[in-house]
């Protein structure tokens, strides 16, 4: 081999290596704050237990969550926050602000319980005597994660002088109520740069699949009340209306495209079997993954209780409760979050929980994953026919968004269960509270010390909400709906 042959050579390997060499992630200039974030935030541990726990007592439901509400509240107080009270028309919601200047960073604080769910932390089905609600959602574990990262991006805006505002939105009434849309209508998210959000499940995970829109109403018929035997001749039975909406709109379901969802439950039937009702009453949800859709849908929904009315000789109205958009997604933030939950980690068992998860998988009726799951982080991925609704839809169609879910309840465990609610008084619930609390943090510290992080999120949101895009929320001009639960 000749020397010039010998010396190219040398050359195309030296050029290859260094073409194709991995490259190394740059370093992390906020890695020293996370760090210290990340312990802080663990030192509070017991003190956030104690407020999480708390609330998952109260077991208040939408928009009559005054303690929970409180409670939060004051931590803020008492942390450094000026805190606004009774918002858009919401006794239970609230905005803590602290910091001054840009960037300006939303985190949202659920912390509403579900009718019906009352149990104790024990994994079997054991309700508590003299209670009603409980918490199967979380939402009391929403609220404390979020507020413990304000607090904690608030000490440090505090300690290293970084101008930025830190915003924690306390949200009541997500499970139906649609609070959030009232606070977005009332303009409290205009100015706002990015707003960050999470909620409890059965793993860990950015969020990066959409939601369902809905429209909910209450339908109310009237008729005319009789002796059901001695004179039925002269009543107009109010159930009957909502009997026959109902098998209405039940066959119309073959005739709506098949990712809608129609839900119903009878509120009102009646009091007594020899009585004719002349009063009835049905709770609707409408929901599809096009807000257009829902409209057309719930039209035609309307339409046959109109039916109804007519064919059963009574009268019906209708109350608007809530609606909500699909969510807008934003690559750029999850991106920046996945990196975040993927330093936090997953949720880790001791024997107990370990036991007590078992225990509680047992009562699922069908095969859920492994426990050693929820110490896993699941990659970033577009899950495909999402399922739910949230009024966070409408606050990410005004402001760049992106949340988060961690393992509070052991894998398998689904939403709006006894089983959830167990999870969620023990230290499984909070573990994975911790590590949602964790993740905002960090990705606030991101988002305050980096601002093309924030440029490059809103040239996405820009894009994907398009040039034309006009906020009108699904549930109109109404006033909220503060008995909705009643």
């Amino acid at each position: 081999m000749t020397l010039r042959i010998l010396i190219s050579f040398l050359f195309v390997n030296i050029l290859s290596s260094r073409l194709f060499a991995q490259k190394k992630p740059a370093p992390d200039p906020s890695a020293k704050f996370k760090t210290e974030a990340i312990q802080q935030i663990q030192t509070h541990y017991d003190e956030y237990k104690k407020i999480a726990l708390q609330i998952w007592d109260y077991a208040e439901v939408g928009y009559k969550e005054q303690k929970s509400s409180a409670l939060l509240q004051q931590t803020l107080k008492d942390n450094g926050f000026s805190v606004e009270a009774g918002v858009a028309g919401i006794p239970t919601a609230f905005v803590a602000t602290y910091g001054n200047g840009k960037p300006v960073i939303g985190i949202l604080a659920e912390f509403d319980a579900l009718p019906g769910l009352s149990q104790e932390a024990v994994p079997e089905h054991k309700p508590i005597a003299g209670k009603n609600a409980g918490h199967g959602c979380g939402h009391h574990l929403f609220g404390t994660a979020s507020v413990a990262a304000g607090i904690e991006l608030k000490e440090l805006i505090a300690k290293n002088k970084w101008t930025g505002t830190i915003k924690v939105y306390g949200t009541p009434a997500e499970e139906g109520g649609s609070g959030k849309v009232y606070m977005v209508r009332e303009g409290l998210f205009n100015g706002v740069d990015v707003v960050l959000h999470w909620h409890p499940g059965d793993e860990n995970q950015v969020e990066f699949s959409g939601a369902l829109a809905n429209s909910s109403a209450k339908f109310r018929f009237h008729g005319t009340a009789a002796h059901a035997s001695m004179s039925p001749e002269k009543g107009r039975s109010a159930l009957d209306g909502v009997e026959a909406m109902d098998y209405m709109v039940n066959m119309m379901r073959e005739h709506v495209p098949s990712d809608t969802r129609i839900h119903y439950v009878i509120t009102n039937g009646g009091k007594a079997p020899n009585v004719v009702p002349d009063f009835a009453e049905v709770y609707y949800y409408v929901r599809n993954p096009s807000r257009d859709e829902v409209k057309q849908i719930f039209e035609r929904v309307t339409k046959a209780a109109d039916g109804a009315a007519l064919g059963t000789g009574t009268k019906v109205d209708y109350e608007i409760i809530g609606g909500t958009y699909d969510l807008l997604l934003n690559k750029t933030l999850a991106d920046a979050m996945q990196l975040n939950l993927n330093q936090v980690g997953g949720v880790n068992y001791t024997a107990d929980e370990l036991e007590f998860g078992k225990k509680i998988q047992a009562t699922l009726g069908f095969a859920a994953p492994g426990l050693d799951d929820a110490q896993t982080v699941k990659p970033l991925h577009t899950k495909e026919g999402a399922m739910g609704s949230t009024d966070v839809g409408d606050v990410s169609w005004n402001v760049p968004t992106v949340g988060l879910s961690t393992a509070t309840w052991v894998p398998g465990t689904p939403a709006h269960s006894w089983q959830a609610v167990a999870c969620g008084g023990t230290d499984i619930g909070v573990k994975g509270m911790m590590a949602a609390a964790k993740t905002i943090a960090l990705t606030g510290i991101d988002l305050l010390r980096n601002p093309a992080l924030i440029e490059k999120a809103k040239a996405e949101f820009q894009q994907a909400r398009g040039g034309n895009f006009v906020y009108k929320p699904l549930l109109g001009d109404r006033k909220p709906a503060l008995n909705y639960r009643d």
